[in-house]
C-alpha cells in the first residue's frame, strides 16, 4: 500500500473517533445567510437587506455621531462622511452581533428619547448639540455611570465604537489619522538606515 495514502486513511480515522464518541453527526445540515456580496460592485443602502432607521432616528442618530465626532479644523464631522448610513446598514445585517447591536441602539435611541423629553420637552432628534452633550455626559463613561444608567451607558460605549469604527474607515477618517497605507509610491528605497541600525541588521 502507498505510503501516502496509508497516512491520509489514518488521519481520517481519527477525525472520525472523536465524532462518533459524541454522538454528534457526521452531516450536519447547514442554514447559510445567503450569498456572499460581489466585492467588486457598488451597493446602495438597503440593496441587500431592509434598512432600519426611520427619518427621525436617522435625525437622532447625526446629533448622537457629531457628538462623538464632530467636526474640526482638520476633519469633517462624522455624519458627514456617512457614518450614519453606516450604522444603520451594520445593526440591520441579518447575523448575531448585528441583531444584538440593533436591540441595544433601538433601546438607547429610546432611552435618549426619554430623557430629551424630560429634560428640554422634545424628542431627541430635535435637542440642540449642547442638549445632546447634556445628556450624554451621564453615559460617557461606564465605570463612573450611575446605577440607573448604566444599561445606557453600554450602549452609548456601543455606539461610540460604531461611530469611530465608521468614521476612521472612511479616506477623510484616514487622513485625520495620517495613515499613509494603500498610497502607491514611485519608489521604494527600503528602510532608513537609522532604523535597520536599530534592529542590529546594520
Amino acid at each position: 500500500m502507498d505510503r501516502r495514502v496509508t497516512i491520509k486513511w489514518m488521519l481520517a480515522a481519527a477525525a472520525a473517533i472523536p465524532l462518533a464518541r459524541s454522538g454528534v453527526p457526521r452531516a450536519v445540515p447547514a442554514h447559510p445567510y445567503g450569498t456572499d456580496p460581489k466585492l467588486q460592485e457598488t451597493y446602495h443602502p438597503g440593496e441587500l437587506w431592509p434598512l432600519t432607521f426611520t427619518a427621525a432616528q436617522k435625525q437622532l442618530a447625526a446629533i448622537l455621531c457629531d457628538t462623538i465626532l464632530p467636526a474640526d479644523a482638520t476633519s469633517p464631522s462624522a455624519s458627514e462622511v456617512g457614518v450614519v448610513d453606516f450604522i444603520d446598514e451594520w445593526i440591520s445585517a441579518p447575523y448575531a452581533l448585528q441583531r444584538a447591536d440593533r436591540e441595544r441602539v433601538l433601546s438607547g435611541f429610546a432611552w435618549l428619547d426619554s430623557q430629551a423629553t424630560r429634560r428640554f420637552s422634545r424628542p431627541g432628534s430635535k435637542v440642540a448639540p449642547d442638549q445632546m452633550r447634556a445628556i450624554c455626559d451621564e453615559v460617557c463613561y461606564v465605570p463612573k455611570a450611575r446605577p440607573e444608567f448604566l444599561t445606557a451607558a453600554v450602549f452609548f460605549a456601543r455606539y461610540r465604537d460604531l461611530t469611530m469604527g465608521g468614521f476612521y474607515t472612511t479616506p477623510q477618517g484616514r487622513a485625520d489619522l495620517r495613515y499613509v497605507g494603500n498610497t502607491p509610491l514611485p519608489r521604494f528605497d527600503g528602510p532608513p538606515p537609522e532604523v535597520l541600525r536599530k534592529a542590529g541588521l546594520i
